[in-house]
């Protein structure tokens, strides 16, 4: 189907943004349906504390190792074939994660469907390009891709809740099966294959660098936050940051090369990307932590803690919504700037925890996130990709989810691993409990909220009412991180340059968010 230059778009092409809207709600739903489903698979699979962060964070890890060398894949033999081929692979690692017999299996499958998560979002927003030539049009699309992704991390827990009311914790990831069926079936009628040149080779030291340094740097930065200043974490870290460097370098004297490293170089490319990164890293990392306390501490079932995952995601389409408006009226620095500062006030609404307040300082905190995270993917986004020349928008778009990703998998590995940390310091194992029982109490609070109830009398209730405050006290830590760490990255982006001329200014608002 394909488009002709300049033409503004039609039926065809909405109905292609509607199809592609599909892996983009499913890929960013993944990161957080899972989290419901954290105490049903602890029962069944009784993973340790560090395997169930695994199995949180190994799929944003995964992802965002693999998305620079698939957008790379994908200028090579087309982005739709990508597309379709990611589908399959997505669909075939969800049945595979649905029925894991053990943690290590539901790691791997994981694993898989980061690596298939990486063929599809790079190709989204590729073909988004491909599809709308005019800029206004390119912009309002954009604009419902970023609403999709954005909703897709919200409505997770929903969609879990949901599901794990009336089947067992691997149906959640069922889902992703329909989905990529109807993905088959549809993107070759409605999706153009965009493609690179054929002639541009995909350099292997490059994919290998890239993968290396991201990977790397993840590990570091989780082993980091669960065990400290280890020997393993500075070296995991060292070997990162040298990859990273080595492979900017490399790219610096390759004639095509996998990045350009000039789109780093634009004060407003650079300065959107961190900033979409920490919003992932704050949304990612608090909804883990809370979607356990709603269930384990609270005490709501599964299906009832999704259902108040509605006023967040209320929060998060206002915040898409409102944020291309306004953008129109004040310069993207100050807006995003505000919004840093809105996700800061996010994490101190769910640091005050207090008796007979816990559910309503959770939810205040979450919807005052999700509308300073939605605001800032939003025209982070549209910047990044708008920023950087038309034939390096794949590239830019590969940059921009890789950010996302590794930040929300830093979210769970940095603010998840507090939280388990000070939980595990905190809890109180009552006298006469064998030790493996008692490990796997403290491990995870899933397995000691199990123990709690198996237990008679008040060795019961002492254990439940231990677990429940050590946990509440690691959301509240992990919470007055999260505000210290956003509240420094809002100083920080108000440092940087992204004022642009006038006339620049004029430009954009006649057509794409200011």
């Amino acid at each position: 189907m394909p488009v002709p230059h300049h033409a503004s778009a039609g039926r065809e092409q909405w109905l292609g943004l509607a199809v592609l809207a599909l892996p983009t709600l499913l890929v960013s739903m993944d990161m957080t349906i899972l989290h419901l489903a954290t105490p049903s698979l602890s029962a069944a699979l009784r993973p340790s504390g560090q395997e169930l962060l695994w199995m949180a964070d190994i799929y944003g890890f995964l992802m965002a190792g693999a998305l620079i060398p698939m957008g790379a894949l994908g200028n090579r033999i087309g982005k739709r074939r990508l597309l379709l081929g990611g589908s399959v692979l997505f669909g075939l690692a969800s049945v595979l994660a649905g029925f894991s017999g053990n943690a290590a299996m539901l790691i791997g499958a994981r694993a898989i469907l980061g690596v298939a998560g990486a063929m599809l979002l790079p190709s989204t927003l590729a073909i988004i390009r491909g599809l709308f030539l005019v800029p206004r049009q390119r912009s309002i699309a954009i604009g419902i891709w970023t609403t999709c992704f954005t909703l897709g991390g919200v409505i997770g827990p929903l969609v879990g809740g949901l599901l794990l009311q009336h089947f067992w914790w691997g149906s959640v990831f069922l889902v992703g099966v329909p989905v990529m069926a109807i993905l088959l079936v549809l993107g070759p009628v409605f999706l153009p294959d965009i493609r690179g040149s054929k002639d541009h080779p995909v350099d292997g030291a490059s994919v290998l660098l890239s993968m290396l340094a991201v990977l790397a740097i993840a590990y570091g930065v989780k082993h980091l936050a669960e065990v400290g200043a280890t020997a393993t974490a500075l070296a995991a870290l060292l070997t990162g940051g040298l990859a990273g460097w080595t492979f900017l370098h490399r790219q610096g004297q390759l004639v095509h090369p996998l990045v350009d490293p000039g789109l780093f170089r634009k004060g407003a490319f650079a300065a959107a990307l961190g900033a979409n990164m920490m919003a992932l890293f704050a949304w990612v990392g608090a909804s883990l932590l809370v979607a356990q306390y709603l269930q384990l501490v609270i005490g709501l079932t599964p299906m009832i803690a999704g259902l108040w995952s509605i006023p967040p995601a209320i929060a998060c389409i206002a915040g898409c919504l409102a944020a291309p408006a306004v953008a129109r009226h004040l310069a993207v620095k100050t807006v995003v700037t505000v919004a840093l500062l809105i996700v800061a006030a996010g994490f101190a609404l769910l640091a005050a925890l207090a008796p007979g307040l816990g559910l309503f300082a959770v939810i205040s905190g979450m919807c005052v996130l999700g509308l300073g995270v939605a605001t800032i993917i939003t025209l982070g986004t549209d910047l990044i990709l708008t920023t950087a020349p038309a034939d390096k928008a794949g590239a830019a778009s590969a940059i921009s989810e890789t950010g996302a990703e590794l930040g929300g998998a830093f979210g769970v590995a940095v603010l998840g691993s507090v939280g388990v940390a000070v939980y595990q310091a905190g809890v109180a194992i009552p006298e006469g409990i064998d030790a493996d029982r008692g490990m796997a109490a403290k491990a995870t609070l899933g397995a000691a909220v199990e123990l709690a109830a198996a237990l008679p009398g008040s060795s019961g209730a002492a254990l439940l009412a231990s677990a429940r405050l050590a946990f509440e006290r690691g959301l509240v830590l992990a919470s007055v991180m999260g505000f210290c760490i956003l509240l420094g990255t809002a100083i920080l982006f108000a440092w940087t340059n992204l004022r642009r001329s006038p006339s620049q200014a004029a430009s954009r608002s006649k057509g794409v968010t200011k």
